[in-house]
C-alpha cells in the first residue's frame, strides 16, 4: 500500500499555484544492512552479514561500471546509467563544449521487466495518509503539507508529479 500526502503549490511564480497535488509518503528508508536484514527473513539459508557483504560488493561494482558508461540491469528491477543535464546547447558541434554547455551528471533509473511503470499501476494501491482540513489556500504551510516541490521558488519548470 503506498500512502500519500496532499500538498499545494504556492510558489508564487508558479502557473500551477494553488493547486494540489499527491505526493507518496516515505515511512522508512533501507540501507544496505537493513535490506541484508530483511532478505534474510525471507527462508534463505543465508545470515544478513553474507547477504549484505554480498550486496555492498554489488553496489560497488554498480558504481564502477556506471561510472565507465556502462549501462547495469537488474532483471525486474531497473536499469541504472548515468545522464547527462545540459546547461544550454550549442548553436553548431564546433563551438560545443564541455565547461559551457553541460550543467551536470545524473543518475538515471528505468523501470524494466515485471517492474514496469505499467505494472506499478495495475498492481500498486494509494491510500491517504492523512486526512487534511482545508484552509485559505493562498496561506502558506498549509494543511496539505507545504509548497510544493519548488519550496515556493516558482519553478515552473519543475514536475509537481515526481
Amino acid at each position: 500500500m503506498i500512502r500519500y500526502k496532499k500538498y499545494q503549490v504556492t510558489g508564487e511564480k508558479s502557473s500551477l499555484r494553488g493547486l494540489w497535488y499527491a505526493r507518496p509518503l516515505i515511512e522508512d528508508t533501507f540501507d544496505t544492512e537493513k535490506l541484508a536484514k530483511h532478505m534474510a527473513n525471507h527462508n534463505t539459508p543465508y545470515s544478513a552479514g553474507l547477504i549484505k557483504g554480498v550486496l555492498t560488493d554489488m553496489i560497488s561494482c554498480i558504481k564502477e561500471l556506471i561510472l565507465d558508461g556502462k549501462n547495469v540491469k537488474l532483471d525486474d528491477l531497473a536499469i541504472f546509467s548515468v545522464g547527462i543535464v545540459s546547461k544550454k546547447g550549442a548553436a553548431s558541434a564546433e563551438e560545443f563544449k564541455v565547461s559551457d554547455n553541460v550543467k551536470s551528471l545524473k543518475l538515471r533509473a528505468r523501470a524494466t521487466g515485471e517492474l514496469s511503470n505499467a505494472q506499478i499501476n495495475l498492481e500498486g494501491q494509494l491510500k491517504e495518509a492523512a486526512l487534511y482540513t482545508v484552509t485559505d489556500s493562498t496561506t502558506e504551510g498549509t494543511p496539505g503539507g507545504g509548497s510544493g516541490p519548488n519550496n515556493g521558488s516558482g519553478d515552473e519548470n519543475e514536475n509537481p508529479l515526481g
